[in-house]
């Protein structure tokens, strides 16, 4: 058998990292845009970050071209790139066997090798938790439906509503990942608005929907969170907002818009799609240590 033609480097801080994969993480910048969001997170807002360190890896062949990259923010899954090497998937799980992962989140064929084989090296379980779609946008299509009201930015007033409603959403869409450690703070970063916006959208003098931007990528901003309070549903505002808030990030420069649907979702992947979001790829969150 021939020798693994492959090398781990590890990176000790964001600076080293996007040094070296950078230009791999834009040829797909659409498929990596969690990656330029985190990393754009972790440069404007170090101190978020100064306790639980966020941890790199970056897989090279011998000729020193990238083929695969991975971070983890404590205490978030670990995250992978777009990977056709199945050889670098498996060198990543060998090399993170001994850190303690809640769970991973990439491609869909490089995360179940990856869970598969760190599991395993982990003596511990793997669980399929959320399947995803990643979704870019160039151009709007105006609802057909508008719903009635208006949009906002989010203020200082705003704060506790946005503190409720990210700890709600975070507790629907993912319930099996660790729960926000301190809604306020986020809350509070949202409604400064640096590097991010919060927008809100308001009908009969009741805010009933929000809709986030941050997480700037090369040509891009990723979109997200998109959260209605339940009894608010069903009426067109997160399209409406969604719709707004795309075009409002393209009319300040943005060429594209991102954004991550939970396939277990249909009715929000086909508004996404009526507004002109186009899908890219499936990425799929796995589990560690969870029963079946």
């Amino acid at each position: 058998m021939r020798p693994m033609a492959l090398i781990l480097h590890r990176p000790t801080d964001v600076d080293a990292f996007m040094a070296q994969a950078s230009e791999f993480l834009a040829a797909r910048e659409a498929e990596h845009n969690l990656f330029f969001g985190i990393t754009s997170q972790i440069r404007s807002a170090p101190e978020l970050f100064a306790v639980d360190r966020p941890t790199f890896a970056v897989v090279v062949d011998r000729g020193g071209n990238v083929v695969a990259a991975s971070m983890r923010t404590p205490p978030n899954n670990q995250v992978l790139s777009q990977i056709d090497d199945h050889q670098a998937v498996d060198l990543l799980a060998d090399a993170l066997a001994g850190e303690q992962l809640p769970g991973v989140l990439g491609p869909k064929e490089a995360a179940e090798r990856f869970a598969t084989r760190w599991a395993d090296r982990a003596r511990t379980t793997a669980r399929l938790d959320v399947a995803e779609r990643i979704f870019r946008l160039e151009r709007v299509v105006p609802p057909a439906c508008p719903a009635g009201g208006r949009w906002r930015l989010a203020g200082i007033s705003d704060r506790d509503l946005i503190a409720g409603w990210i700890t709600a959403f975070h507790e629907e869409a993912t319930p099996g990942q660790p729960p926000v450690s301190d809604p306020e703070a986020v809350a509070e970063r949202w409604v400064q608005g640096i590097y991010r916006r919060m927008y809100l959208w308001e009908d009969g003098g009741r805010v009933v929907c929000m809709v986030g931007a941050g997480g700037q990528t090369p040509n891009g901003m990723r979109i997200g969170p998109v959260y209605t309070p339940p009894d608010a549903r069903g009426r067109g505002y997160a399209s409406t907002l969604t719709a707004a808030t795309s075009q409002d990030q393209l009319d300040g420069g943005h060429r594209f818009c991102f954004l991550f649907t939970d396939l277990a979702n249909p009715t929000s992947n086909k508004i996404y799609r009526a507004i002109g979001y186009e899908p890219v790829c499936d990425v799929d969150m796995y589990r560690f240590g969870a029963q079946a």
